[in-house]
């Protein structure tokens, strides 16, 4: 058996409404401190007979009364068992209980009681008296609550309660007594002995006495006569004592019969019979006879008056009994239609009072409905004025953040040409201090002579591991480390053929010659013919435009500033007095980048241009690089603008790129009478409009 089938409590009452709360208040202060323990209370429900209605005055015929007020009597019975119900359930309180009702048809209750037991699994059973009682006459309720006691299963804990104490069955000297804790009896019941036992029982000791007695008389005839009387007059008598005991104990209760105090109407006659002991059989049965006779004629003459006071009687009860049903209904109903109106009456002033509220909710909604009108008129105009400062402040951050471009680009430049100058100051200082131990040549070009020794010893004996590339091509340029610092140490071609006065002409032309995008020459070397320039720690512009696995790629803005540093170094060139001095030649290859990709200006000023040469080839060049830095790479055969398009892809942005396209196509046109006003100052202000407008 499971935990929660041994927690339930059944307790069994009846209609005895005192006795029934006793026994479940007993039953809730014995187990209240149990935890997960529930109540079962058990109601025995009996089948209605059509035969008779129980009312106030006991079991009345039914037939005198319509199916009408039938129904009515036991519905109001039945409400008047779930009241009785609906109590038990509410004095468990917070304990779970439940009612369980079982129906009765002609079972004895000690055996109805057997049943559940065994088909419920009851194992705690609190029962009280007056579950007993509206089976059986209460003479054998204690018999039947006995026998529940010997034949209940182990399994069963039984707790029988009478008056709100717990009492346990016992049998002493043949009769069955109720006793508490304490010992003290509570209700006894001895083995009732019959009429008839007990006249047969003093008939044959009056006998046995009257043979000592009279041992002269014949004992054929005296018990023959004796035994004559008991066989003809005891059934009778016992007949008449049950009709009559039968008339005021048909419906008796526990409360009334008590069985040790009966005495039969015949007993006094037979303690006088006992009393004359003296007398004669003969003379004792005569006054028997005539006190049976009397006994007999009174018992007639009350049952006749009792048989017409009850009929009598009965109609009366029967008639007030519909009367008081009758006015108990009327005032139910009563009570009913004052309770319904009452509650009609709450629901009237409730549904009022909701009405009240949901027309002030409705005024308040109004109100507030004008004043969010108010308030979104005026939120309305407040939004344009803002709407008018925000289109006038976005004005303005526009002009501040174009401001601020165009001074960022500025502090760039300015950053870069400082640290362009401060290198250059830095490497004016150190060629002054050497100028004292050096050997200046007679001409006054300002550059270093060094031996042959010193270009040996930089170069390590001209190792090819030192020997620089283009474009993966050997060249003629060696890097060395000279005073302490890194050079590139360029080897004159010998099929130039120069003399050594064109080499110190040449000389004398480049010592004079300083721009921060012209690659420095910092000194020479008569035997061999060799020039020691500034070293370019990133090489040749061709090497990364051409070179797809380096690092660090070239952006656009970094392209266009070679440009406009290329166009400077130009421009310096051309406008060199006395005599302009044109490059011819400023691809990709001649121009180099330092270690921060400052772009500078090699080859100019050692091979001679011819006579034809002017700035319009320059010019021309320029357009060509831009196309170089544009693609991003040398050969261009022909120029197609779309195809330009597809393989400059989404490195450039698009405006960017057109305008940087037309500038270089109006380079390379610069023969055309449209483009008559180009010159390379033109081209690096447009560069560094374009560049403004990328930014």
């Amino acid at each position: 058996m499971d935990a929660t089938q041994t927690n339930k409590i059944y307790v069994a009452v009846g209609y005895d409404v005192l006795d029934g709360f006793q026994t479940l208040d007993w039953a809730l202060k014995k187990w209240n401190s149990h935890p997960n323990i529930s109540i079962i209370i058990l109601h025995v429900k009996y089948n209605p007979s059509k035969d008779h209605v129980y009312t106030l005055l006991g079991k009345l015929p039914a037939k005198g009364a319509c199916e009408e007020k039938l129904d009515c009597i036991r519905k109001y019975e039945q409400n008047i068992i779930n009241k009785l119900l609906s109590k038990y359930i509410a004095l468990c309180d917070k304990i779970p209980a439940e009612t369980f009702e079982v129906e009765r048809f002609d079972e004895p209750m000690q055996n109805l009681t057997l049943d559940l037991i065994l088909g419920l699994g009851i194992t705690k059973l609190v029962m009280g008296f007056s579950f007993m009682r509206p089976s059986i006459k209460s003479k054998d309720a204690m018999n039947g609550l006995f026998y529940v006691h010997q034949h209940k299963p182990d399994f069963c804990e039984l707790f029988i309660i009478c008056g709100g104490k717990q009492v346990s069955p016992r049998v002493k000297n043949g009769e069955i007594t109720m006793e508490d804790d304490n010992g003290v009896k509570v209700a006894k019941m001895r083995d009732k002995m019959s009429f008839k036992d007990w006249l047969e029982r003093m008939i044959s000791d009056k006998t046995i006495d009257s043979n000592h007695k009279n041992s002269s008389r014949s004992p054929i005839s005296s018990t023959y006569l004796e035994a004559h009387l008991e066989q003809n007059y005891i059934q009778e008598i016992e007949n008449y004592l049950h009709e009559l005991v039968s008339l005021n104990f048909e419906e008796g209760s526990f409360g009334q019969d008590n069985h040790d105090s009966f005495v039969t109407p015949i007993e006094p006659y037979f303690q006088k019979l006992q009393i004359s002991d003296n007398k004669s059989a003969a003379e004792k049965f005569e006054i028997l006879t005539d006190k049976l006779n009397e006994a007999y004629n009174t018992i007639q003459v009350k049952r006749k008056e009792e048989k017409d006071n009850l009929e009598k009687h009965a109609k009366a009860e029967w008639a007030i009994y519909i009367c008081n049903r009758r006015e108990e209904e009327v005032e139910y109903l009563k009570s009913e239609e004052l309770t319904r109106k009452d509650e009609l009456k709450k629901e009237v002033n409730a549904e009022n009072e909701k009405i009240n509220k949901i027309r002030m909710s409705v005024e308040e909604s109004k109100q507030r409905l004008h004043s969010l009108k108010e308030l979104q008129l005026e939120l309305q105009n407040k939004l344009h004025v803002s709407k008018l400062k925000f289109s006038e402040f976005e004005t303005k951050l526009e002009k501040v953040n174009a401001a601020r471009n165009e001074m960022l680009m500025k502090i760039e430049e300015l950053s870069r040409q400082r640290d362009i100058m401060n290198k250059w100051i830095m490497f004016i200082k150190e060629k002054n201090v050497t100028k004292i131990s050096t050997k200046v040549i007679e001409n006054e070009c300002g550059l270093r002579e060094y031996t042959k020794e010193d270009i040996i010893l930089a170069t390590h004996n001209f190792s090819e591991h030192l020997r620089l590339k283009s474009c993966e091509n050997w060249s003629n340029v060696f890097r060395g480390y000279i005073d302490h610092s890194n050079a590139a140490i360029k080897m004159l071609d010998s099929t130039l053929g120069l003399s050594q006065q064109d080499f110190q002409a040449k000389l004398r032309s480049l010592g004079s010659i300083w721009h921060p995008h012209l690659v420095a020459v910092l000194g020479f070397c008569s035997e061999p013919k060799c020039l020691v320039l500034e070293y370019m720690h990133n090489g040749s512009l061709e090497d990364i435009l051409l070179c797809k696995t380096r690092i660090r790629p070239i952006s656009w803005q970094d392209r266009i500033r070679i440009a406009i540093e290329v166009c400077s170094g130009m421009g310096f060139l051309n406008a060199f007095k006395p005599r302009p001095i044109i490059h011819c030649h400023p691809s990709p290859s001649n121009i180099l980048l330092d270690y921060n990709f400052v772009a500078k200006i090699k080859g100019f000023g050692l091979h001679g241009c011819n006579k034809e040469c002017d700035v319009g080839l320059d010019m021309k060049a320029i357009g060509v690089l831009l196309l170089h830095l544009l693609t991003g790479r040398g050969n261009l055969v022909k120029v197609d603008k779309e195809a330009i398009f597809d393989e400059i892809g989404e490195e450039w942005p698009l405006d960017v790129a057109r305008e940087v396209l037309g500038l270089a196509m109006r380079c390379m046109t610069m023969n055309c009478e449209s483009n008559l006003e180009m010159s390379i100052t033109r081209v690096m202000e447009e560069l560094n409009e374009i560049k403004k407008k990328g930014w």
